[in-house]
Formats: C-alpha cells, sequence, structure tokens
C-alpha cells in the first residue's frame, strides 16, 4: 500500500549537517504521523523523531533535540530531517516510517528501506 524511499544519508564530519529525505507513495500522505527511527549496530531500532499529519506537533529523543529538525512537505509527500551539529554517536542506519504519532515503533505500519548515516570524528 505504501512505499516510503529514503534519501540524503553519507558521510559527514563531526560538527556537520545532513538533511534525509522520505517520499510516500501509495497511500494519503497527509492523513498520517511520520517518524524517524534509527538503529546502530547490534542494537534495537529507535525513536528519533515524529510529526503529525499536519505538522503542528513535533516530538525527539532527547539525545538529538536541539539539533535535529523533522518536517513536512504534504505538497510532495515529503518527509524531513535535518541534522546540524552531528556526533559520531549519531553514526546509524536512519528509518522513515508512516502511521500513528508515537515515540513507540510498532505504532508504525510502513518502513522506508533504511539510509546509512555516518559521521567521522
Amino acid at each position: 500500500q505504501v512505499q516510503l524511499v529514503e534519501s540524503g544519508g553519507g558521510l559527514v564530519q563531526a560538527g556537520g549537517s545532513l538533511r534525509l529525505s522520505c517520499a510516500a507513495s501509495g497511500r494519503t500522505f497527509s492523513s498520517y504521523a511520520m517518524g524517524w527511527f534509527r538503529r546502530h549496530p547490534g542494537k534495537e531500532r529507535e525513536f528519533v523523531a515524529g510529526i503529525t499529519w499536519n505538522g503542528s506537533n513535533t516530538a525527539y529523543a532527547a539525545s538529538v533535540k536541539g539539533r535535529f529538525t523533522i518536517s513536512r512537505d504534504n505538497a510532495k509527500n515529503t518527509v524531513y530531517l535535518q541534522m546540524n551539529g552531528l556526533k559520531p554517536e549519531d553514526t546509524a542506519v536512519y528509518y522513515c516510517a508512516q502511521g500513528n504519532y508515537n515515540s513507540d515503533s510498532t505504532r508504525y505500519n510502513y518502513w522506508g528501506q533504511g539510509t546509512q548515516v555516518t559521521v567521522s570524528s
């Protein structure tokens, strides 16, 4: 029903910035919340940021507050994660998800393939 295609990952030095994009298709994009999660090697997926269907509310993990910003452009069926002040501990595979506004990954129904973000010192 839904396909999420992520882009924007890559290699960046500590202190740098990246903007991740997630383009959605197959379902009414503007009707659903979107979220970003990440998975560090050998660990379970963890919540990074979420945004309500109309962008009126956002939520962030404590580790990224003040550095990351989630946004969406419903006209383009795209959600973004602007990442500033990147740290080596931000290195992970980042996943875009669509579903319910929540920090719990089980509340999301559709997932992207993931995009690698690597931050070097």
